[in-house]
């Protein structure tokens, strides 16, 4: 184990993760069935020296929704198991009101964990998200909706995060050519680049940009001239 100054604790143990998931563990009403050493668990259990239900992985979560704390994380990798716990709160405002709406379940406050921490979600996370309008965005840049940014006082983030939609930015760039005739795709990105959706890097902002010009050519709503700028497609 690891104690690390920002309040995390770190543990790594060798071997693989017997079940096939962490969320498996989470929500099973059953206790875990198989072990690396099966004689070693019964004799341990008879000594109280273990959780004989299997239930410690999900109170160790429960115990963390409650304190209002960011839930545990998991890696696998390597033959090896890394556990990281952050023993405080990141936002205290923010996470009373999560853990305080009343339709979340821990099953929804794990995933949206993972949305705040910019982590994958499973495609079944993704359905469950979306179907309760906890989510908005596509995959894999998902951010919170503005329901529970609402909820939480996220309101300022949940614009960063979303950004401006994709008609927006084509206006913006016509308003340009209407106005100075031609651009290059570096005029765009200094006007575009910090409107476009925190939860996509540099990269993919210009990325996006480049779409956007691609997709306003086919649509013969611009083209490119002669000095190979982008100029309005005046047919």
């Amino acid at each position: 184990m690891v104690e690390h100054e920002d309040g995390k604790l770190v543990f790594l143990n060798s071997g693989s993760f017997i079940p096939s998931s962490v969320e498996e563990v989470v929500f099973a009403d059953a206790p875990e069935s198989t072990y690396r050493n099966p004689f070693l668990v019964e004799a341990m259990i008879n000594l109280n020296m273990i959780d004989a239900i299997g239930s410690g992985i999900k109170r160790m979560f429960t115990i963390q929704r409650k304190k209002y704390f960011p839930m545990p994380e998991y890696e696998f990798g390597g033959n090896k198991v890394k556990l990281t716990i952050t023993g405080k709160v990141v936002d205290i405002n923010y996470a009373r009101k999560v853990a305080s709406m009343p339709d979340l379940s821990l099953t929804d406050i794990i995933s949206l964990d993972k949305v705040s921490k910019r982590k994958n979600l499973s495609e079944n996370e993704i359905k469950n998200l979306k179907a309760k309008s906890l989510i908005e965005g596509r995959k894999p840049n998902f951010h919170i909706s503005a329901t529970v940014a609402k909820v939480t006082g996220k309101k300022v983030d949940y614009i960063r995060q979303r950004g401006i939609d994709d008609d927006y930015c084509q206006k913006i760039i016509l308003d340009y050519l209407n106005e100075f005739s031609e651009g290059k795709r570096e005029d765009f990105e200094k006007i575009l680049l910090d409107k476009l959706p925190d939860v996509l890097n540099h990269n993919q902002k210009q990325n996006k940009i480049k779409n956007i010009l691609q997709k306003m050519k086919r649509e013969r709503k611009i083209k490119v001239g002669d000095k190979r700028q982008w100029i309005l497609d005046e047919i």
